[in-house]
């Protein structure tokens, strides 16, 4: 079981497939030493694969969830919007919590960034809690035009240092590197402005793997920045930033652009022609599976008298 690999069986029952006798048996909840959720979809070779399915069967270190933080009204929405559809919606609809998942090829290699859009307003402090766990990489929101949203975005940002640092048994948070990137978006509302750009700075001073950019999501202005800053600091390739990459239908399988098609393309685009899409009718995991990602990220289990593993919630 020490070599084995966590995969899936559709619709989402999860199994844990051992890799020397290619046995497989229905995990359960305490086996917390697994370390990876990532779906596989057998023997069929990327070549012969939709880059949706390619998403699916990436590697686990090609897999990542961004988790998008910060007060009500401060455009966390629209800034997913414009990273993955390049569209604003001046209508306001509060967020609940929506999911969404991008799928690349890059170099050859599979990626797969799922994006946890969250609510303003967290009635549930162990759902947050669970996001800040099973996160890799944040993006912490306020408008420029409001101090309260400030300051809820700092709250966040050492919330997730504690948890983090909890969970790592770190006893200083300085030592933590987690990719995070604070936005003062609606950067267009400069003459409302209430938060400037120096007191940012300051509170993130001599912060390892956090960066701070102002940006418009209405007006699309430093959008790109902010996620090729996080994922400069994330070590992410660069090339999985809106800019960097074409877009292309989940269905696409190989590359069929012509000469005429690759003009537009800076060098860079044309070294590793990256391409991405965004993933049809994604559903999020389930509590049970990020509970499971939770328990193996944290490690936190106990061994009873008779020798079986024993888990501990620390999501409470």
């Amino acid at each position: 079981m020490q070599n084995g690999s966590l995969t899936a069986c559709r619709p989402w029952k999860l199994y844990f497939q051992n890799t020397d006798n290619d046995s497989k048996s229905c995990l359960a909840v305490g086996q917390s030493h697994l370390a990876c959720l990532c779906w596989s979809l057998g023997n069929a070779t990327a070549a012969d694969m939709a880059l949706v399915e390619q998403g699916d069967s990436a590697p686990p270190e090609n897999c990542h969830r961004l988790v998008i933080l910060g007060s009500a009204k401060v455009g966390k929405t629209a800034i997913v919007s414009r990273f993955l559809a390049n569209k604003f919606d001046e209508n306001y609809t509060p967020t609940i919590e929506d999911f969404h998942r991008k799928i690349y090829r890059i170099r050859g290699a599979p990626y797969r960034l799922d994006i946890l859009d969250t609510s303003g307003n967290h009635p549930f402090p162990a759902m947050r809690r669970l996001s800040f766990i099973t996160g890799d990489l944040f993006i912490l929101v306020y408008s420029i035009d409001s101090r309260e949203s400030f300051e809820e975005a700092i709250r966040l940002r050492e919330q997730i240092l504690e948890c983090k640092g909890h969970c790592a048994g770190l006893k200083s948070q300085k030592t933590l590197d987690i990719p995070m990137v604070i936005v003062g978006n609606k950067a267009d509302k400069e003459s409302e402005r209430v938060v400037e750009a120096s007191e940012v700075t300051k509170q993130i001073e001599g912060q390892h793997g956090c960066a701070f950019v102002e940006s418009s999501a209405k007006k699309s202005v430093n959008v790109d920045e902010v996620f090729l800053r996080l994922f400069e600091i994330a070590k992410l390739p660069s090339e999985m930033s809106p800019s960097m990459h074409r877009r292309v239908q989940p269905t696409y399988i190989g590359s069929t652009s012509g000469n005429n098609q690759r003009k537009g393309m800076s060098i860079r685009r044309k070294m590793s022609d990256a391409c991405g899409t965004v993933a049809p009718n994604v559903r999020r995991p389930s509590i049970r599976t990020d509970l499971l990602v939770a328990q193996t990220r944290t490690g936190r289990t106990k061994t009873s008298p008779d020798g079986a593993r024993e888990s501990k919630c620390l999501i409470q």
